[in-house]
């Protein structure tokens, strides 16, 4: 299952600096937090940091370069699943390192890297029919 709150944390992050990419996950944190963990403040911790880290390529990123947010995307997703497990898995004694590299993380990072070119395909049609559409707008009223 892809990580739809990871994807707009590592957005946050990198589109508009690391102070929104800390109060996004923040938000996206307390909000898994609340609804799916026992401890309050585990998730919002993992997305603040991502959302932090991935605000340092506020300067390289350019809207219509997908190759960048993939790649912070998809290392984002490993770093919370790594993250995760050592975390949750490793500290508890539960030494299944592979399989829980080869059935959770990988797939989940698959997943979301899949999602986060679906979600820049649908963003640049938007824009492309907006801008078209103001453009007529504009030749319309002159």
């Amino acid at each position: 299952m892809p990580n739809l709150l990871l994807i707009t944390v590592s957005s946050f992050g990198f589109i508009k600096g690391k102070k929104a990419g800390v109060l996004a996950g923040f938000f996206a944190g307390i909000l898994v937090d609340i609804y799916f963990s026992q401890i309050i403040g585990f998730h919002a911790l993992l997305y603040m940091y991502i959302g932090y880290f991935n605000g340092f390529f506020k300067r390289l990123f350019y809207k219509d370069e997908l190759k960048l947010q993939i790649l912070l995307v998809g290392c984002s997703d490993f770093v919370y699943g790594l993250s995760y497990y050592l975390l949750t898995f490793l500290l508890r004694g539960r030494f299944h390192f592979t399989y829980y590299l080869i059935n959770i993380i990988i797939p989940e990072t698959v997943y979301t890297i899949l999602m986060t070119i679906v979600f820049f395909l649908i963003k640049t049609l938007i824009q492309k029919f907006f801008i078209s559409e103001d453009r007529k707008a504009k030749h319309d009223i002159v």
